[in-house]
């Protein structure tokens, strides 16, 4: 699962989540190298001729598309999300793509873990609520694993409770 318990520090439980990463950096460059490679191979048979001259450049130019939304999704993914729960605080800190960080508080006694089955923007939606706001937890969990973090999470606030 993409999210895990790290080990309790001072009394602090924490929760630490991160996207899936289906390509890693090694998989990102043996891709594009094997597409790049492999649109090439045509082109063997046009060496020497102006034929070579007229499609290189839409190669090129497919190759960098695949290399930039490869990339891009890659950045998009960049995101972290660390819970911490004590006894008097619970803390959830949201680091984005873009280094956009996002901070929400509450009182652990108030708290409230909520799994909406529907009506949300994707099912089984994980949000937690005090202090008058609600947020949303593990967005990019599969709906199993946000099943599954829920009870896991409210295990951990009974017995901080």
């Amino acid at each position: 699962m993409p999210y895990e318990w790290l080990p309790p520090r001072d009394g602090e439980q924490r929760l630490h989540l991160w996207p899936h990463r289906s390509l890693s950096q090694r998989g990102f460059v043996g891709f594009v190298g094997l597409t790049a490679a492999l649109i090439a191979l045509p082109l063997l048979a046009h060496l020497g001729s102006p034929v070579l001259w007229a499609l290189l450049p839409f190669l090129l130019v497919t190759i960098w598309g695949i290399w930039f939304a490869l990339r891009k999704n890659g950045r998009d993914r960049d995101i972290v999300e660390d819970l911490s729960l004590t006894p008097d605080r619970i803390t959830l800190v949201r680091h984005g793509p873009k280094g956009q960080r996002q901070d929400w508080e509450a009182n652990p006694y108030w708290l409230r873990v909520t799994l909406h089955e529907t009506g949300g923007p994707v099912p089984n939606y994980l949000t937690l609520k005090g202090e008058g706001r609600e947020v949303e937890l593990g967005s990019f969990l599969s709906e199993e694993e946000r099943v599954a973090l829920r009870w896991e999470l409210q295990d951990q606030l009974r017995a901080l409770r």
